[in-house]
Order: C-alpha cells, then sequence, then structure tokens
C-alpha cells in the first residue's frame, strides 16, 4: 500500500535506545525499542513489518495504538503533540530470507555454523526495531544486543562496543544517521585489523571456515581507500572503525552500513596464491564503492528514496576513480568501458525503461529502483560526464562544499549540482537535467550533406520505440575543434567537411574517451575513413566503434551481416578491452544459428579463425613477464576456441584436468572454469558432475565454487540436467544468494533450457515466497529475457507473466523484457540468412 505521507513528517525522532534479544535456537527476537522525538500532531505512525507489538508506551504511560500490517505501521494516539518519548515493546522471528536480521549458514570440518547478520536497505530496519523507517529520519541510536552467546564469538556494530553487562553488548552512541544503515553481526568470526595515517582502525572480518590469508588484500585495500577518500573529499572518515564483514549469505553484492559494511564472501575474500586479476579488480571495486559511501550516502544521505541515484551513481563512479588511484597500472578505467557502460547503453535503449531519476513511494516499488544498468551504471556515467566537462579540482571543491554544507542530513540531486555549479562555474544542473529526467539517450548521427558535415541527435531505440522528441544537452567531445562542446539542439552544420579533413589530419569523430552516454552513428564516408586508419586508434576508441555498431545491429539502424566482415581486423588486437568488444559481438552472433547446424558450424568456424593465433600467442598457461592485458585476453580467446570445438584446445583442457585431477582446487584460477567445463561437456559422466558438486558443497574458496558451478551447469545429459535442477530448492547446496545463478546458467544451456524454464514456472509460488522480499528478485525476469530468443518462447514468456503485471515492483520489469525478447526475435527473423551468409563469407 503506497504511503501518502511519510512519517517524518509527523513524527521526527531524534534518538533510540534499541535493545534486541536474539535467540539463534527458537529463531526468535524480543526487543524494547525506546524513541525520543517530536510529534507534531497527535495521531503518528511509526514503521513496523512482521514484528508482534505488545505495548506502547509514551512517556511512561499506555497509550492507545493500531497495527496497520498493510502500511506497515503501528497507529498511535498521544495525549498531546509535542516532544515525547515512546517505547514499544515486541517480538518477531529470524527469517531465512537475508533481510532484517537473518542467520546465515556454513561449516567447519563438517561441522554446521551459523552468525547472525543484518540487512536493512531499502525498508527492513523495520523488521528488527519499530521506527521511522525514511531516509531523512535521522537521529542518534544506542544499541544493545544480547543473544544466547557462548565463548569465542564476535560482536560487531556500526560503533564500537563500550560496556558488556549481563551477557548484553552495548555500542557507542551513534552519530547522526538513517535507520537503514543500521548494522550488527555475530558469531565465530575471524579478523585482521589495521590503522589508517588519520587513526581509523580498519578491520576485515569472515567466519573461521577462511584461511587467514583471504583477508590480506581487502584490508590493505580498504584502509588505502579510506586514506584515498579523506584526501580527496577533503573530509575525514566521520566514524572511529571501519569494518569490513563476509556473510556466507547475503542477498546483495555487499551494503554500505556505516562503520560495517557487509560483503558477499566471494566479493570481499581472495586466496593471494590462486586468483586471478579481474577476481582483484572486482573485489577492489566493490570494496571502493562501499567506502565512497561512507561520505556519498551515509553522512550525506539523499532525501527519499527517488534520489537514490545520489548514494549510488556517485559511488560507482568513486569505485572507479579510486581504484585507478590506488592501482594505477590497472587501467581499470577500460574495464569501466567493458562493464558500466554497455550495460547502461543496452538497457537505456529499449522503451519503458526508467530514468535515473524516479519518483516512488510504495515499498516494493522502492526495492524495483535498484536496476544496476540505470542507475548505478548509466548515473555514473552522467557523473563520469560532469567530471569531464568540469575537472578534478572542481570536483572535489564542490564535493567538499556539498559534505559541509549536508553532513549528518538528507540532500537532493538539486544540491549536489549547485555544489559543483558553483564551484566549476558552470550551469551543471541545466546540463544535466536532460539526463536525470528523461529515460533513454540519443545517438548522434553524423553525415556528409552536400559537401557540410553535419549532425543530428536523436532517441536511439532497441525495438519498438515511440519517439516523443526527447533531447539531450550533449556533451561532444569531439577530435575537430570547430565542433561545439555542447549539442543542445536538434541538429548542427559544423562546415565543409574536406577542410575540415584536410586541417585536422585525422578522421572525424565524437565522444572520444567514451565519457558520454550516447552512440554515433557515422556515415558510409565517415566510417570508412574511421576503420581505414582504425590500427591508430587508441583501445577504448576501437572498443566504442565495436560497440556502436553491435547496438546500431540491435536497433536495426545498420546490419549485423555488415558488421561480420570487420571482426578480423581486432581479432589480433592485445588490448583486453578490445577482445571483450569483439567477443560481445561474436557471441550475439550465436543467436542467428540453431544447435547443431550446418550454420552453427560455420559461425564455429568463424570463432576458430578469430581466435586461433590469440591461443597460440597466450597459450593456457600465464607467463611469468606477460602484461595484465594478456591476462585479461586469455580467457575471451580460450572461451571462443572451445566453442569453435577445437581439437587442440580440447586437448589442452582436457590434459590439465588430468594433471590437476587430485586436486582440483589447483587449477589455475585464470583457467579454471574453462577446464572444468570443457570436461563437463566433452568428457562428462555422473560421476563427474556428483564429484563436482560435492567439491561445491565443501569448499569455501568463492572463485573456486563459482568455476564449479559454471561448470555443472554446462551438462549435456538430461539425467543430470535433472540432478541439477533438482539441487535448486536443496539449501544445502544451493545458497538462496546462488540460486539465480543457477537457474541462469542451466536456461542458457540449450540441453538444460526447457527444464529450467519448466522449474521456473512450477517454483514461481515459492520463488515470490522465499525471495519477494528481495530487492533481487525481479532479475530472475531479467536473467530469463536474456536468454529467450525465439517465436515460441516468446509466447510462453507473456503467456506466464503478463497475468503477473499488476504485481508491485515487477510491473515494469516485465512490460520491458517483453519488448527485449520481442526485438530479438524481430531481429533474428530479419537478419537471419543474411548473417549467416556473412559468416559463411567469412570462413571462405
Amino acid at each position: 500500500m503506497a504511503e501518502l505521507t511519510h512519517f517524518y513528517q509527523v513524527f521526527k525522532p531524534t534518538h533510540y535506545n534499541v535493545y534486541i534479544d536474539i535467540n539463534r535456537e527458537t529463531k526468535k527476537i524480543s526487543g524494547k525499542t525506546a524513541i525520543t522525538g517530536l510529534a507534531e500532531t497527535e495521531s503518528i505512525s511509526i514503521h513496523q513489518k512482521y514484528l508482534t507489538i505488545e505495548s506502547v508506551l509514551a512517556d511512561g504511560q499506555s497509550v492507545p495504538f493500531t497495527v496497520d500490517d498493510a502500511a506497515e505501521a503501528i497507529r498511535i494516539t498521544l495525549p498531546k503533540a509535542g516532544e515525547v518519548t515512546l517505547e514499544i515493546t515486541y517480538t518477531a522471528k529470524l527469517t531465512d530470507t537475508m533481510m532484517g536480521i537473518y542467520p546465515s549458514y556454513y561449516e567447519v570440518d563438517g561441522v554446521k555454523k551459523q552468525i547472525i547478520g543484518t540487512q536493512f536497505e531499502t525498508t527492513s530496519a523495520r523488521q528488527a526495531f519499530p521506527s521511522v523507517d525514511e531516509p531523512e529520519a535521522k537521529a542518534t541510536f544506542d544499541v544493545a544486543i544480547k543473544y544466547d552467546e557462548h565463548e569465542g564469538e564476535v560482536t560487531l556494530a556500526n560503533m564500537p562496543e563500550v560496556r558488556f553487562e549481563n551477557g548484553v553488548h552495548y555500542f557507542d552512541t551513534t552519530v547522526k544517521m538513517s535507520t537503514y544503515l543500521i548494522a550488527f553481526a555475530f558469531g565465530e568470526l575471524q579478523g585482521k585489523q589495521t590503522t589508517t595515517k588519520s587513526g581509523v582502525q580498519v578491520g576485515v572480518f569472515a567466519t573461521k571456515a577462511h584461511q587467514p590469508k583471504e583477508l590480506d588484500f581487502p584490508l590493505d585495500i580498504a584502509k588505502r581507500a579510506i586514506e584515498f577518500y579523506e584526501d580527496f573529499y577533503q573530509t575525514p572518515y566521520p566514524l572511529p572503525h571501519s569494518w569490513q564483514l563476509a556473510l556466507p549469505d547475503f542477498s546483495a553484492g555487499a551494503m554500505e552500513n556505516w562503520g560495517l559494511v557487509t560483503y558477499r564472501e566471494v566479493a570481499l575474500l581472495l586466496d593471494p596464491d590462486n586468483t586471478t586479476l579481474s577476481a582483484k579488480q572486482y573485489v577492489a571495486t566493490v570494496i571502493t564503492h562501499e567506502l565512497a559511501h561512507q561520505w556519498f550516502g551515509d553522512l550525506v544521505t539523499m532525501k527519499w528514496w527517488d534520489d537514490l541515484w545520489l548514494n549510488e551513481s556517485f559511488a560507482n563512479m568513486m569505485e572507479y576513480l579510486s581504484v585507478d588511484a590506488l592501482e594505477p597500472d590497472w587501467h581499470i578505467w577500460e574495464t569501466y568501458q567493458t562493464s558500466e557502460a554497455p550495460a547502461a547503453l543496452q538497457r537505456d535503449a529499449t522503451d519503458g525503461v526508467q530514468s535515473v531519476h524516479v519518483e516512488v513511494e510504495d515499498p516494493a516499488e522502492i526495492d524495483s529502483l535498484f536496476d544496476g544498468a540505470i542507475v548505478y551504471a548509466k548515473g555514473s556515467r552522467m557523473l563520469v560526464m560532469v567530471r569531464a566537462l568540469i575537472g578534478d579540482d572542481a570536483l572535489r571543491k564542490g564535493l567538499k562544499n556539498y559534505f559541509t554544507a549536508h553532513q549528518y542530513g538528507n540532500a537532493t540531486g538539486a544540491d549536489l549540482w549547485a555544489a559543483l555549479g558553483d564551484a566549476s562555474g558552470m550551469d551543471v544542473g541545466a546540463i544535466m537535467k536532460s539526463w536525470l529526467e528523461q529515460p533513454g539517450y540519443p545517438v548522434v548521427t553524423a553525415e556528409v550533406v552536400n559537401g557540410q558535415l553535419t549532425l543530428s541527435q536523436k532517441q536511439f531505440f532497441v525495438g519498438e520505440g515511440k519517439e516523443v522528441g526527447r533531447q539531450w544537452q550533449v556533451p561532444l567531445s569531439s577530435n575537430y575543434d570547430a565542433v561545439p562542446e555542447l549539442l543542445t539542439e536538434q541538429s548542427i552544420t559544423v562546415g565543409n567537411y574536406q577542410d575540415l579533413r584536410e586541417a585536422s589530419g585525422e578522421p572525424f569523430r565524437l565522444n572520444v574517451g567514451d565519457n558520454s552516454h550516447f552512440i554515433v552513428k557515422y556515415d558510409d564516408q565517415l566510417l570508412a575513413d574511421i576503420l581505414k586508419n582504425v590500427d591508430a586508434l587508441d583501445p577504448v576508441s576501437q572498443l566504442q566503434i565495436l560497440q556502436d555498431l553491435r547496438l546500431l545491429a540491435d536497433g536495426r539502424q545498420v546490419s549485423y551481416a555488415t558488421i561480420v566482415p570487420l571482426l578480423p581486423r581486432f581479432a589480433n588486437s592485445q588490448s583486453a578491452i578490445v577482445n571483450s568488444a569483439l567477443y560481445q559481438v561474436a557471441n550475439t552472433l550465436k543467436q542467428f544459428v540453431e544447435p547443431d547446424s550446418a550454420e552453427e558450424q560455420q559461425l564455429q568456424a568463424f570463432f576458430d579463425q578469430l581466435s586461433s593465433d590469440q591461443v597460440a600467442r597466450l597459450g593456457w598457461l600465464a607467463k611469468a613477464d606477460e602484461s595484465n592485458d594478456d591476462q585479461l585476453t586469455r580467457p575471451y580467446v580460450l572461451n571462443a576456441a572451445l566453442y569453435a570445438k577445437n581439437v587442440d584446445a580440447i586437448a589442452s583442457a582436457h590434459d590439465l584436468f588430468k594433471t590437476h585431477r587430485d586436486k582440483l582446487a589447483s587449477l589455475p584460477a585464470d583457467v579454471r572454469v574453462y577446464v572444468l567445463r570443457n570436461e563437463v561437456k566433452n568428457f562428462g559422466s555422473a560421476e563427474l558432475v556428483n564429484e563436482l558438486f560435492a567439491e561445491y558443497r565443501q569448499t569455501v574458496d568463492p572463485g573456486y565454487k563459482e568455476s564449479l558451478r559454471a561448470a555443472i551447469v554446462n551438462t549435456t545429459d538430461s539425467d543430470l540436467i535433472e540432478l541439477v535442477v533438482a539441487k535448486f530448492k536443496d539449501a544445502e547446496t544451493v545458497k538462496p544468494q546462488d540460486l539465480r545463478s543457477w537457474y541462469y546458467g542451466v536456461l542458457a544451456n540449450n540441453d538444460g533450457q526447457q527444464a529450467a524454464w519448466d522449474w521456473f514456472r512450477k517454483s514461481w509460488d515459492w520463488l515470490s515466497e522465499s525471495l519477494g522480499g528481495d530487492m533481487e528478485f525481479s532479475s530472475y525476469i531479467t536473467v530469463t529475457s536474456r536468454v529467450f530468443h525465439t517465436p515460441e518462447r516468446l509466447a510462453e514468456f507473456k503467456t506466464f507473466f503478463e497475468p503477473k503485471l499488476n504485481t508491485p515492483g515487477l510491473t515494469r520489469e516485465i512490460k520491458m523484457d517483453t519488448k527485449v525478447i520481442e526485438s530479438r526475435v524481430d531481429l533474428i527473423e530479419n537478419e537471419k540468412a543474411a548473417v549467416n551468409a556473412a559468416v559463411a563469407n567469412a570462413v571462405d
């Protein structure tokens, strides 16, 4: 039920005393929360969800109350308005939904154990204690935790523990903060700690199932990240400590709870003796993302969830900016171009997509805002645009002023634009409004018309889209001086092309550096000029050519058949990001062929042609002196060679498997998933799959666990597929947080697709009950839409999901993903013959 009035408007808390007693054996919570605040009226509301309210006192006296479960509220009638202290006594249940207060399960030496953790974003603090559970309702908190404690357990919270009496852990008073950032955890934990230059204690904690050395890399990154942010923001870290905690069960990737950041184990822990560069980059960017939030999101918080992008977009940009400073040899901004940029461009091209800023009230709709490709990736591209326009000096000055003005309070997007505008002397708000409030983005067409270089913008769609005349203020970032900084009109004429070309001495290009959120469609003359000189371009520019052409082909503005002959030009690039873009296009070609058909054999020959020289150059095992690019490129070309059924590649992978047969975890992490997947697909047996399942259940190494999952789901045996699908509801094997990956893996396997889809439809009610309160739930629909590409599957998708269109939090996802499949089916029907002919010509 939508909240017509924010509870904070009628009751403004200033301080909480939160006492919670947790019994793990009975899975019950009993609590008492005292809230001091200002009641604007006699009738106020306090949030609760799944709580059994036993009593409500106001200044020590019993007052009337009712529980309104539909509105997740306690309606309270006070004797009078004014300052009041409420005391609410309640009970609740521990759940296994990974929301609120919940247990995480794990094993040590075959003994089952659990630790308790929390996840309160967006609206789950109300499952733990009564509160005004809104971002603007900032207050200070005294938290006290009691539990069925035994010797050797560790208790963590946002603030340091100040005393322990009668089995109760009392923590220091917090700074003024939002409810969704409160966190605590306890259990048999190990930890490592260090101290920053400014005296902040930094720690990394995990269960004792892990090796102590797995904590070293994240501890180093966290310490240096805080030091970097204190300098960059010119604002001290405001708390005494910064704990990083890996939880065995965790729905999201990580959560920026102030002073106690929680993570999935795979997002925090690393075995330094057998890992990959990409895994290090992933862990580092997750840590720096969450620590960026300690200022941008925690110290200054969005006023309401419609400005969620203020938190997430900014942290998404800062994770790359900070890692680039901490590990410059990684060239992490190149990784940004292969992850955030294409995700945003693909998602934002579907008609009906949300804008970055969205009006929202219903808690279910609030959770649906967490669209990674929009609020995170597109939003961060907006901020990258701003950074490119105003420069780092103005960015840092503006942020310092922003933090000073709004610290321990709340802000809106307009507040940020004002601070950056004052620091830069530029009307940042006017430029960014078109990007913030409008969905989608433009394709800028560059063409020579009657000898004149002409630029025009129009909204770009993949699939059907309704043209409504949207325009953007587009930072053009051209390599020709005659082109203006911003395209603010629908079209402009730059000047005589031949004169401009001669004066410049190089092909005309837009969006140099790929900092702006648009794609470019060059006419044949301009594109030919670029391609003739493609080897002289930097890797980001080469990536852009492939990325923009792929999107234009998805949008039916060019044909994939015309892109196919261009791909071999990029096949021997030693840049990882060029290979990423190359194989993103090449893998898209798979949708045009039927499994095991003559057309697929031609495509496999094409993949072999693209990858063979690189496989010969790089081999299966890393060399001592190889570059980061070589490490990151190897997976692309090995994956291509195995898809191509290259005999030597299959044999090499099999030999590696046999060499490491007695200890599969020792397979080099860079190639482990390809070796295991090859074994399952080409040498598989029930014995092998059962062995890999046993390894999966036993290992706590998150990287190895992911390799095992990715291998198992690729079995081609129908009986084994049924065995895999049967494990989906077995939480002892497949944790709920990992279920989506298992489902998607089997669904993407041609031999497993029917079994996975049948399971999904039969299990929808169970999924809704188990995961429906989780902000990740709607992504089950998304991953299904990524796989389906036939008229039959489209019809089945619509039949199943259209009756669910009015489900809160799922409406936009169902509508958009239906369009995604429709556009793909239409593309394949119209281009299949031409694309397959182009592939055949390419391998002749």
